[in-house]
This record gives C-alpha cells, sequence and structure tokens, in this order.
C-alpha cells in the first residue's frame, strides 16, 4: 500500500506552525464600575435616575449594576424589567450601598448616609432650602466625593439636567395653574384662555430661561396673556425668537413688576442660580398686594426660591396660601411625571458613567473633564462649593487647586 505524502496542512500541524487565535489586547484604562441604585424614600420621589434601558447598556459594556426592589416602581418600571436588563437585584438596601458609585434622584437622607461607604462617589441632587451642615459634614466624615448633577455642565456650558428637568417643570406648570385657578381648588374660578367676551388670565413669568420659555409656550397656547421679567436682555430676545410671537418683556425694575403682579391671575418663579440661592425678587409686600385667588407657583424654590412668601412643599400637601394667594412650592414637580423625567435624566447619566469607565474611572474623568467637575461640591471629604462654604462657615477649598496639587 503506498505511504500517503502529508500535505503542507499537516506539517503545519506536526510542527505547531498552524494559524493561531491572536488574543485581542483590551483598552487599559477601561474600569469596570460598581453601580448601585437604591430605592427613593423621601420628598414623594417617584422617579429613578436609570431606566432598564440604560442598565442594560452599562451591563453590555462590562459594568455591574445593582438595583434595590420595587425602586422602580413609581416610574412603572418592574424588577423583571432590570433583571433581564443584567442588573442584580437587591432585597435588602445595604447590599446596594456596597457599591462603588451610588446613583440617586433626591438627596440621601441621614439613615441612607449612614449606609454610605467611605470613600464612595455619590451622584444625586442637592436641594438648598432643606440643605443643613450636618448633611454636608457627616458626607465629609465619609470622605466620599459627592457630585450635584444640577450643577454638571456639558461640552456647551449649559446644564443638561437643569434643562431637561426645566422643560418638564415648564411644561406642567400650567397644566397645575389651570386646576389651582378652578372654583373648586378656591381659586379664583378664572378659565385660562378666556372665552369670546370674556378675556383671559394675566400670567407673570420671573425669568427667560428654558423654564420661563416652556411656561410661556404653554401659556399662550392655551390663549394666556404673558408678561416675561428678566434681568438679562440677550435671553428675552432668545425667548422672542424662539416663541416666534411679539409678547410682553421687561427687565426687573421693582416698580413695574409690583404693578404687574397686582393684576396678574399667575405668578410663576423660574430663575435659575448657576451656583447658589436664587435671588429674592418679589417681597412679602408685593405678595400682599396679589389678588386673592390667584395662583404662585415658584420652579425656583429647589434653589431657595425667588418669592419671599415661598415654603416648600410637597406632592402630598403642595399648596398654602398667604395674603388670600396660593403657593404652590413643590421642589421636584418633574416627579408628578416620573417616567419621563426618569428617561430625561437617564440619557443624561448613563453616558457619563459610560465615558468615565471608558477613561479609567470617575476620578481621572473629573481630572479630565472640567464640565462635569463643575458638579463637584465634596471631593474626597474636602468641600469644593463656595457657597456652601460661606453658607455654613465651612472651609472649602477650589476643586481646580486640589486636582493641581495632585498632578
Amino acid at each position: 500500500m503506498t505511504e500517503k505524502k502529508p500535505t503542507i496542512s499537516g506539517y503545519a500541524v506536526q510542527f505547531g506552525l498552524e494559524p493561531q487565535e491572536m488574543p485581542v489586547s483590551m483598552n487599559s484604562r477601561t474600569q469596570r464600575l460598581f453601580i448601585g441604585v437604591p430605592k427613593e424614600n423621601s420628598f414623594q420621589e417617584n422617579r429613578i435616575p436609570l431606566t432598564p434601558e440604560s442598565v442594560q447598556t452599562l451591563t453590555s459594556n462590562g459594568h455591574r449594576v445593582i438595583v434595590e426592589t420595587k425602586a422602580g416602581a413609581g416610574s412603572h418600571f418592574t424588577d423583571k424589567d432590570y433583571s433581564e436588563a443584567g442588573a442584580e437585584i437587591a432585597y435588602d438596601g445595604r447590599q446596594v450601598y456596597e457599591a462603588e458609585i451610588i446613583v440617586k434622584v433626591a438627596p440621601p437622607t441621614d439613615e441612607e448616609i449612614e449606609m454610605i461607604k467611605m470613600h464612595q462617589i455619590l451622584i444625586s441632587p442637592i436641594h438648598l432650602p432643606t440643605l443643613k451642615d450636618e448633611y454636608i459634614r457627616k458626607l465629609m466624615a465619609k470622605k466620599v466625593t459627592s457630585i450635584a448633577v444640577e450643577y454638571i455642565k456639558d461640552d456647551s456650558g449649559t446644564y443638561p439636567f437643569v434643562r431637561s428637568m426645566s422643560e418638564i417643570a415648564g411644561s406642567s406648570v400650567m397644566l397645575l395653574a389651570a386646576e389651582y385657578l378652578s372654583t373648586t381648588r378656591n381659586g379664583q374660578g378664572v378659565l385660562i384662555g378666556g372665552i369670546s367676551g370674556v378675556p383671559p388670565a394675566n400670567v407673570v413669568i420671573l425669568g427667560a430661561g428654558v423654564v420661563g420659555e416652556f411656561v410661556a409656550r404653554a401659556a399662550l397656547g392655551l390663549g394666556a396673556t404673558v408678561r416675561v421679567f428678566d434681568n438679562n436682555i440677550y435671553k428675552l430676545m432668545r425667548l422672542q425668537n424662539n416663541l416666534g410671537a411679539r409678547i410682553y418683556t421687561s427687565s426687573l425694575y421693582p416698580e413695574v413688576l409690583k404693578r404687574e403682579l397686582q393684576v396678574a391671575d399667575v405668578a410663576v418663579g423660574a430663575i435659575h442660580s448657576e451656583s447658589g440661592r436664587t435671588p429674592i425678587l418679589v417681597t412679602e409686600e408685593m405678595v400682599s398686594h396679589m389678588k386673592h385667588g390667584s395662583v404662585i407657583i415658584d420652579v425656583s424654590i429647589d434653589q431657595g426660591g425667588c418669592f419671599e412668601t415661598s415654603e416648600v412643599t410637597t406632592h402630598q400637601n403642595p399648596t398654602f396660601k398667604k395674603y388670600g394667594v396660593i403657593h404652590y412650592c413643590v421642589p421636584n414637580i418633574a416627579s408628578r411625571v416620573a417616567r419621563t423625567a426618569s428617561y430625561a435624566m437617564s440619557n443624561l447619566l448613563s453616558p457619563t458613567l459610560l465615558r468615565s469607565g471608558e477613561i479609567g474611572g470617575f476620578e481621572k474623568m473629573l481630572s479630565h473633564d472640567h464640565a462635569s467637575r463643575h458638579g463637584v461640591y465634596i471631593y474626597k471629604g474636602c468641600l469644593t462649593n463656595r457657597h456652601l462654604g460661606e453658607k455654613f462657615n465651612i472651609k472649602h477649598t477650589d476643586i481646580d487647586l486640589l486636582f493641581t496639587a495632585s498632578m
């Protein structure tokens, strides 16, 4: 029998010369994140910071996400939705706080601060009207890095979280105003747009930013008469241009504002401060001259409010009366439409988390990304926000100096 001559491939196998799979080298900078999403227990909060779709994107990129059971119930997301997206479901809140990064929609409560571990990263809003120095000192003692989402900037220098929540709040304001103007809510019994032969409601808006623009859009759509006040002439010009309609605008002259408030049916506070408390633009004396049954909606209450008579309220008890004027001062208006707001917040947070993982962790991202760094108010236990330092008489250090010193 003739011996079979080995083939070229046979020689290759014999001498170990066959092609081998080449291992793909991974980016050495990539870091796997461990993200915890606890269930919100305060402020009648129904939002959740990460939707199942965002969780799936994070887990698909190798990150670990743990979600407390029923955390998404207020936004109609189930535990099954998160489990199928790759998240771990924690039936004990303490398990969530084992994560390296804690992401929240509301500031942590005292009980939640106790569960926070040393050197964790906390991403959440801060509510200035309810903020106390004990809150800051406890976080500083934990040596955490705390990031306020409302102070995070994007590459264009704007505040994306504030803008998204402002669009939601602005669109909701006139629906609230229409409800509280009704006789059943002890309002004036005025229809926002009026009818033939009956004039519409007068709406005064303080601030020509995003909230002011969306309030004005809704008010005009309902047929109201709109007046907008702001000291920034560029914002007033932009507002006119974006609305595509000529409306009454004015700089913030106290006497002019006082006169307009006296005939206003609805007054909306829509002033945003870039880093501190919003200024009080409407004094108690001005409010005392407003019509009985008129409505004040202070959207700025999450930063202190721009009406002197404003006090923080909740979704459970949203209003109070002072001088016969109905005040609505809920700081998280967006939570009324929790599912929409959750998607908006998640769309902003998930790219930030993904980018930090690609760069090599949050600290490296903050060192390179000045826009995100703007949201940091505590860095490794050191207070970095000047306004909070002055408010609570706590020593603060500019975060740029801290990063420069560590280089």
